[in-house]
């Protein structure tokens, strides 16, 4: 099955296009968000979706939504999504979409370390800390750290890179309140989730979330919430300190690209079906592990 690319809704106004979510305006103050199929990889979207991943995306946001609702309120309305689009435009937003509140974005991206891997790891490597949070001497690649850090990144538009930044300076942005509030809801939600993958035999390494303010001035989650495309997952089974263990994400892409010969540079190498269907197995091997649930393709 072809995966949903394109994003086809005439009849509600397009607020913004991101890599992977188009968000059209429903009234002045709430918001249709639908996950499409698409891929990012190295700041690059592909022209080749990954058939499903905008409902295992979903589907796993709102299991995390309710499973932690009690740590942070979030964006949801409850409203259906198919009520607020045509006939005709319903399958577009089947199972892959939300009704959300109209939040003002904090242009953080808050970022839980719990093991030292990827970025991590090189910043380690070159500094002993990992943005600018002093580590202690002679970790090794993906072992768990002492405690789960914060480090923050300032988010840049689509095709840039996000730029880490130091708590200090999230301060600067949004005032100590908001900031220490970002930081500790961030580490108790990567907590209480990291616990919970536990038991079904997931870790996460790491994750990021977002948040926005309402129209009370209330931090309320947004977005997506510990999936593959904001986390590393790893099976608990095949991790070992020392090396970068498998992931329930977008690794196959990554490391089929980095194969190829291709700059990093739009446009990608057109995916092989082989590649695009292991990673849609992947991605739904994590939603029934997590949810015990899957989608329909």
């Amino acid at each position: 099955m072809a995966g949903l690319s394109k994003i086809d809704i005439k009849s509600l106004p397009k607020v913004y296009t991101g890599k992977v979510r188009d968000t059209f305006a429903v009234g002045d103050d709430k918001l249709l968000i639908v996950a499409s199929d698409r891929i990012s990889a190295f700041d690059v979207i592909l022209d080749d979706p990954i058939p499903g991943k905008g409902k295992v995306l979903t589907s796993l946001t709102d299991f995390w939504f309710k499973k932690l609702g009690d740590v942070v309120p979030n964006h949801l309305t409850g409203i259906d999504p198919e009520s607020v689009v045509t006939p005709e435009e319903i399958p577009q937003v089947r199972g892959r979409s939300v009704v959300a509140m109209r939040l003002k974005p904090i242009l953080v991206e808050c970022v839980a370390r719990g093991y030292l891997i990827g970025g991590g790891w090189k910043d380690y490597c070159a500094t002993g800390s990992v943005c600018g949070i002093k580590l202690p001497e002679g970790l090794k690649m993906a072992q768990k750290l002492p405690e789960p850090i914060f480090t923050p990144a300032a988010k840049a538009e689509v095709g840039e890179h996000d730029e880490n930044v130091s708590f200090e300076r999230v301060v600067e942005m949004y005032g100590e309140d908001i900031a220490t509030q970002l930081r500790d809801l961030t580490l108790e939600l990567y907590r209480r989730a990291s616990e919970f993958a536990a038991t079904k035999g997931i870790i996460i390494a790491d994750t990021k979330f977002e948040f926005g303010l309402d129209e009370n001035g209330t931090i309320r989650l947004m977005d997506e919430v510990c999936t593959p495309d904001s986390s590393r997952f790893w099976p608990a089974d095949q991790y070992n300190v020392g090396m970068s263990p498998p992931s329930f994400d977008k690794q196959f892409v990554r490391d089929w690209l980095e194969e190829q010969p291709w700059d990093h540079q739009p446009p990608a190498p057109a995916l092989p079906d082989e590649i695009a269907t292991k990673t849609s197995d992947k991605y739904r091997e994590a939603l029934r592990r997590i949810a015990d649930t899957d989608i329909e393709l």
